[in-house]
Formats: C-alpha cells, structure tokens, sequence
C-alpha cells in the first residue's frame, strides 16, 4: 500500500496496506503459465472432502514484497495476516481490540503501564513454545529494525516478561496499547530465530504457513494449514489457500464465475451490479479506512510551484467521480477518513476550473500560455484510480495541461516514487491501526529518504505538530481534534501536497458457498481464511 501502507494497501498493506496503508499501492499495489490449483468454487473440491479445497483470492496486484514480519508494510498484509497473529485483532463491530494471543489486558497509571496475560498452548511455525519472553523479543527486533510501521512501538519505554504467560508494558507516555497490539503491520509476534527473509518458511504462530511462492507468476503464493494451530481444524474449513494475480478486473469476474477462483477485492460498479444477480456469486459491502491519496512533488518540477498544485487540486471532478463510482466511493473530506478521531467535517473538496486556470496564469501556463506536462503514476488494473485519471486527463487538456499518465504495478510505481521520478503519485492510505496518526507521520512528515512521503513535503512546524499527536490522542481528545483539523488545513489548503478525492466502499464478490467472511476496515482486503468454511 502502508497499499498499506501501507499498503495496503484495489491493488498495506496494507502497507497496506497497510499499509501502508501503511501504504497499498496500485489498490494499495503477471501472467504466468503455471497450473492451476484446484479450486473449490463451481464443483466438487480436490478428493470431494471440504478441507480439501483450495480458497482463491485474486489480486490484482504483486502479493508479497517483504517477508520478514518486522519491517513487512505492503500488500503481503493479506498473506501475512494469515500466517502471523499479534497480540490482540480490533474488532471492526465493537469498535474495540479483540483477545488473540493475549486472553486479557489491564492498563494503569493513566495508560503509561499495561499488562497482558499470554494464551498457553500455542507453538510457532518453526515447533517453538509461544511465551512472554518469545514476544518480548519479537517485538524488541520490531523497534530495533525501525522498518515499516515500527514506530507503533515508538511509546514503549521498557517490556518485561514477568513470567511464561504474563508480559508487561512500560510506556514513555500515554497510549492505547491494546489498538496498537492490534495493527496490520509490525505488531505480529514471530520466532524471532526461525524468521526466513526468503519466503521459504515462516515463523508465526497462525493458521496457515508458506506452501510455495514464486515470484512473478499467476499463482504466486501458496499457503497450506499449520496442523499445531492453537486453534485446531475442523473440516469445513479451508486448508489450502491460493493467491492468482489477475491484473485485469474483467478478467477476474470471468473466473469467479468459472469457479476458478473464490474472491475478488474489487469490481468496478457495472460488474458489481451484475455480481448482486449472478446465482453463484454474492456480494459484500461495508465502508472503510482506505482513501485514495493524490500526491503532488513539492520539491521539484512544475509541481514545487504551489500554484500549479492549487490548479491540480481545483481542476479534479470529484462530485463527478464519486457519482461515477456509484456507491464504491464517496466524497472525503480531509485526509482522515470518517470513524476515525481526526475526521474533520466541512473539509470536501470542490472542482473549480476557472480559479485552476488563473493559478495556472499565475504560474506561467494555461490555453494562450505555455503546454504544461506532467506525469502521473498510478495502479496498474485499479478502475478506479483509471476513472479518476482518465476525468482529470480530459478536464486538464481543456487547460494546455498534458497528463502523462502511466500505470504500474506497486513495486515498480514505489520504486519510482522513492526516487522521486513523477509530478503526480496515486496510491491508497489506511491506518496501521485505528488511528488518524499513520496518515501524517508516514505520509506527510518530513523524510530525507522518502518512503511514502511521496508529496516530498519538508514543513518543520507540520513536523512537530505531528510529534505531539499520540499523546495528545490519549490524554487530551477535544484538543488532538483540533490539532488534526489544524494540520489537515496546512497540508491539504496551504501546502497543497495532495489531493483527496474519496474514501473507498468496499464492494466484494466471491463464490456463493464462502461461509463466514466478514470485512474488517482495520485491516484493509485482508480475508482471515481460518474463520471461512464451504457449504457442503
């Protein structure tokens, strides 16, 4: 994503995803001509026993960048979701952190100090005894890599393992230590002996480990059950899982109705209203945390001009684009999503073509003015990041603006972005947990070595402010509302670094036997498979 990034993060994540969005890219972010595995949409499964069918998810971007856990903050939040657990998982229906590896959780002394109660029982992947000592190290290698979303830890003073099943938590300051327990990166607990950089094996302690990967093919990922899972098996459940990159939507639609695969993350909104009619197919809708970010470079070409950037952020359509989504996204206002502590209402963006031309004016172009090029990068197979380029290509030309739009997939547009080698960056955003926070330390803090800083922006007082919002989060509420609305105000109407168009809608469809999937918006196009079964 961060698509997800996180993260991300259609196409962290999560980032990103997260994840990111942590970022994901291109969502959040190849054909090959490898068979297929079985499937179990359509017919009767490998062996005509259910815990033998193969659930396909269908993706439409690169699955995994990063295996190590610690530093992990891309699209594998999905796969890795699946095969590592962290201490709690937040509960999207009772808006609170649900028990995972820890049972329970008290804080003290106005939330400086927490204390888990471990479960007992529960062995890693590698045959290791999960304990109080094995997630202070896992989580001490998170902070001492710094990589990804680690700063999640960044109010943790001090962690002991009081004894096998008990770990406390001493904190430099005040925190919900229980969400951040709960993130879609960087809170996973590993072996921190067994972890493989290589994707050969896996050192978590979920329901599911590697079975093969292979980079760039269609069937990139692999995943098969962990016997030992603390959980246990039951037979309806999916014992195999398969992750099929298919870049183009249309493409995944017809193989969701061939039975070929089980899931896709995303149609476009003519293919969704078929789906809702289509017997072997159901559908699923919910909001989310996920907002799709226009990010502009402050530091170099024609967009370090904030007149151009203005001009950029007049010049988009966005009641014409959320209209054109039709119900797959709506009108954000600001850059904080709604459900989230930060959302700042009265914040929607207006199209407005006549003050874009004369900020363009101002700035040396427009239609009896200079050409005005620009490039643009966004995901490749996303429809939707494809409308939004395709209604601002048509409005800028009408502008002497030329938009040199190129989509790509994550890797190769994150690569770029790092580099600083465009005017323009789409990506989606979503929080590494539920917390405003990920957007403005990830994305808009300054960085000497962008990561998904990718406006470039370098703004020493929208730095410190960002500094101060973790505490001010947790011991003074009304106050980080203000400052979040503040800061939304400088980034977005003053710096002009990006533009927000709308939040997206999840609209899933998968095969009509799946049993029990439930969307989760803290973990943005994450399905837990465990919790799955096939109807017989």
């Amino acid at each position: 994503m961060r698509w997800h990034k996180r993260l991300l993060v259609a196409g962290v994540a999560g980032l990103m995803a997260l994840t990111a969005s942590a970022c994901a890219g291109g969502q959040v972010r190849g054909a090959g001509g490898t068979p297929q595995p079985q499937t179990s949409g359509g017919g009767s499964p490998a062996g005509g026993q259910a815990n033998d069918a193969t659930f396909v998810y269908a993706p439409n971007h690169d699955v995994v960048t990063d295996w190590d856990p610690a530093t992990s903050y891309s699209n594998e939040i999905i796969a890795l979701s699946n095969i590592y657990e962290g201490l709690t998982r937040y509960d999207s229906e009772t808006k609170e952190a649900a028990p995972r590896l820890a049972t329970e959780w008290t804080s003290a002394k106005d939330g400086k100090e927490w204390t888990f109660k471990l479960r007992q029982g529960v062995k890693f992947h590698s045959g290791a005894t999960f304990d109080a000592t094995a997630a202070k190290k896992a989580i001490e290698r998170t902070k001492e890599k710094k990589g990804g979303a680690a700063y999640i830890w960044d109010p943790v003073d001090e962690i002991e393992a009081v004894d096998a099943s008990t770990l406390k938590f001493t904190l430099k300051y005040a925190a919900p230590l229980d969400l951040i327990a709960a993130s879609g990166y960087a809170a996973w607990i590993y072996d921190v002996d067994a972890v493989d950089a290589d994707g050969k094996k896996t050192a978590g302690t979920g329901p599911y480990t590697i079975d093969t990967w292979q980079k760039g093919k269609e069937t990139e990922l692999t995943l098969k059950a962990f016997d030992d899972y603390w959980g246990g098996w039951k037979p309806a459940q999916y014992k195999k899982v398969a992750f099929r990159v298919t870049p183009e939507i249309t493409t995944a639609w017809q193989l969701l109705q061939k039975g070929e695969v089980n899931f896709v993350e995303r149609l476009n909104p003519q293919l969704f209203e078929q789906a809702q009619t289509t017997e072997s197919v159901r559908t699923a809708e919910s909001p989310s945390f996920q907002n799709l970010l226009v990010l502009f470079n402050t530091a170099a070409g024609p967009t370090e001009d904030v007149k151009v950037r203005q001009a950029l952020q007049l010049a988009i359509d966005y009641d014409g684009l959320a209209a054109a989504l039709e119900g797959a996204g709506q009108k954000a206002s600001g850059l904080v999503p709604q459900g989230l502590v930060g959302h700042a209402s009265g914040m929607e963006p207006k199209q407005d073509l006549a003050k874009a031309q004369a900020l363009l004016a101002e700035a040396g172009y427009g239609p009896d003015l200079k050409e005005l090029k620009l490039s643009l990068t966004y995901g490749i197979g996303d429809e939707d990041q494809k409308l939004l380029v395709t209604l601002l290509s048509s409005t800028l030309s009408k502008l002497n603006v030329t938009l040199q739009a190129k989509p790509m997939n994550w890797s190769a547009q994150w690569d770029l972005g790092k580099k600083g080698g465009q005017d323009v960056f789409v990506m989606y955003w979503y929080p590494d947990y539920p917390d405003a926070y990920s957007w403005f330390l990830n994305v808009f803090k300054s960085a000497d070595k962008p990561q998904f800083n990718l406006s470039y922006l370098k703004n020493a007082e929208i730095d410190a402010a960002i500094d101060k919002l973790p505490e001010l989060t947790a011991t003074d509420r009304l106050a980080a509302v203000e400052e979040y609305k503040t800061l939304q105000e400088k980034i977005i109407q003053e710096q002009a670094a990006v533009a927000v168009p709308y939040v997206q809608k999840y609209q899933r469809a998968l095969s009509s036997d799946v049993q029990g999937y439930k969307d989760n918006a803290a973990y943005p196009n994450v399905v837990f498979f465990y919790d799955l079964t096939r109807a017989s």
